[in-house]
């Protein structure tokens, strides 16, 4: 039985990345290739050599919403408001951050203006009625980037371009799929030359992906859902790539879920279709993965699901190894911070 202790790692706190590299791709990159029982220590620059003509990487194109407003309750009481998905133009579901929970039918007043109905409370959620003006433009005119809650600061000028990639299209999401930071457009373009071919899922990252594992029997650990798509085209390009021995190269743990969640959604099959909707996929060790062989991802927290992921890829032991092998050479963690390569251990 997995127990969430399992999966913990001691981290220095200065070890987390408070701020981008000064240009992106300017990161470390931990490899774990091959039957290697060792890491290897190389710079992100160095990825191409990884990569081989005909491979396929999948990228997330979601992109980050400006989804954090702050305001007061009609009762005069602060409120943080981070919006988690658009239902409707004038209604979302959304966390109301406050000292005491706002009661359906109060108003939420904005700081720059519009007020905000609580309609009803869903779960850990609320629904929230805008009754002024669009969701889209209230977080558009004031609304900011969402930081993770591990980045002690305000979010400022330069995260409204570092903490989205080059690629995203589809806004979304309230996290960044933080393995794509590290691409820059001469990074894409040296790959193209490469022979490496490029595919798109949109996974829009929701802020479960921050909540702590909080029961220590993992089977009972209730997954947050997330909505996914991945496209008729997608699948083409990976059954190419299957057919001409290429590997299937997932950019974060967010396009390893897309494309397991596509795998699995009708039953236990090896065949990727179409899939579009949520996912409460919940991989760990002992999962079997169906399409993934190799990935590239940030480091992650501990006792997270994000690293029982990455465990269940590469291998508990030789995972959390490598963990602590990055926490000696001094590798900066977790959003804004270095990147590994990993290739399946089955």
């Amino acid at each position: 039985m997995l127990q969430r202790a399992d999966f913990h790692f001691d981290l220095p706190p200065e070890l987390i990345a408070q701020r981008p590299p000064a240009e992106r791709g300017a990161s470390r990159l931990l490899v774990l290739d091959g039957a290697a029982p060792l890491p290897r220590d190389l710079q992100f620059a160095d990825l191409p050599g990884l990569l081989r003509p005909g491979d396929l990487l999948v990228f997330n194109n979601t992109r980050v919403m400006r989804a954090r407003l702050f305001g007061r309750k009609d009762t005069g009481g602060a409120v943080e408001v981070l919006v988690e998905r658009l239902l409707a133009p004038d209604l979302a579901l959304a966390h109301a951050r406050a000292a005491k929970s706002p009661k359906p039918g109060r108003l939420i007043l904005l700081a720059g203006g519009g007020r905000l109905e609580v309609v009803v409370r869903d779960g850990v959620l609320f629904r929230l009625r805008a009754l002024d003006a669009p969701f889209k433009d209230l977080m558009e005119t004031q609304g900011h980037i969402p930081l993770p809650p591990y980045i002690a600061r305000p979010d400022d000028t330069a995260d409204a371009e570092r903490y989205q990639t080059v690629f995203g299209t589809r806004e979304g999401a309230v996290a960044a799929p933080t393995a794509g930071l590290h691409f820059d457009q001469a990074m894409l373009e040296r790959l193209a030359a490469l022979g490496v071919a490029r595919a798109e899922v949109t996974l829009h990252v929701g802020a479960g992906t921050f909540q702590p594992v909080r029961v220590d029997d993992l089977d009972q650990h209730p997954m947050h859902a997330e909505w996914l798509e991945v496209n008729e085209r997608v699948c083409e390009q990976v059954a190419a790539t299957r057919a001409a021995d290429g590997r299937i190269i997932a950019v974060g743990t967010t396009s390893v879920r897309s494309l397991e969640s596509a795998a699995t959604a009708g039953g236990d099959t090896n065949t990727l279709r179409p899939f579009r909707g949520d996912s409460r996929l919940f991989i760990r060790p002992g999962y079997r993965f169906r399409v993934v062989d190799a990935m590239i991802t940030n480091f992650h927290l501990p006792e997270s699901t994000l690293l029982m992921l990455v465990c269940a890829f590469r291998g508990q032991e030789p995972m959390l190894a490598a963990y602590r092998h990055a926490v000696t050479e001094g590798y900066r963690f977790f959003s804004y911070g270095d990147a590994m390569f990993l290739t399946r251990r089955d």
